[in-house]
C-alpha cells in the first residue's frame, strides 16, 4: 500500500480485511450535533432519553457509521479511495464511552472499472451495532 494513495486495484483481492477503532466521546456527540444540525433529544437530553427504549442518551447513528468511513479512508483500500455508496442497518445503540470497531472486508472486485464492494460491520465489544456494504473506487498502476 502506498501511504499517500492506498491500495491500487491490482493490490486488492477478495477476503482482504482491515479494522479501525474509535472510542465515541461525549465531545464527539456534542460536536456531531453541532456540525450536522441533528439535535434529536435522544442524543443530547438525558432526561428525555431516559423515557425512550434506550433508557439513556445514545450516539448519532451517522456518527457511529463514520467509523466505517475512517476504516476505508485510513486502512482499506486507504487514502485516495472515493466513497460511492454505503448501506447501513443499525442493530444496537452506541453510547459515549463505547469503542466502535469498524471492520471492512473486500467482497468483490470489478477490476475494469476500478470498483470494490466491501462488507462493513461495526461492533462494540461482541455486539454488532451496524452492518452494511460499501462501493468504492480506487486507483490503478496501469497506464491510462
Amino acid at each position: 500500500m502506498n501511504p499517500l494513495n492506498g491500495y491500487d486495484i491490482e493490490d486488492l483481492s477478495a477476503g482482504m480485511t482491515a479494522t479501525f477503532a474509535k472510542t465515541i466521546t461525549e465531545a464527539d456527540i456534542v460536536l456531531f450535533a453541532g456540525a450536522s444540525g441533528d439535535n434529536n433529544a435522544v442524543h443530547i437530553n438525558q432526561e428525555f432519553a431516559a423515557t425512550t427504549p434506550f433508557k439513556s442518551r445514545i450516539a448519532h447513528g451517522m456518527l457511529t457509521a463514520s467509523v466505517i468511513s475512517a476504516a476505508i479512508a485510513n486502512k482499506l483500500p486507504g487514502p485516495g479511495t472515493i466513497y460511492l455508496r454505503q448501506t447501513l442497518e443499525f442493530k444496537a445503540p452506541v453510547r459515549a464511552g463505547d469503542t466502535v470497531r469498524a471492520n471492512v472486508t473486500v467482497r468483490e472486485l470489478l477490476k475494469e472499472k476500478k470498483l470494490v464492494w466491501l462488507n462493513t460491520v461495526c461492533t462494540v465489544k461482541d455486539t454488532i451495532v451496524i452492518t452494511g456494504e460499501a462501493l468504492v473506487k480506487v486507483g490503478s498502476r496501469a497506464p491510462k
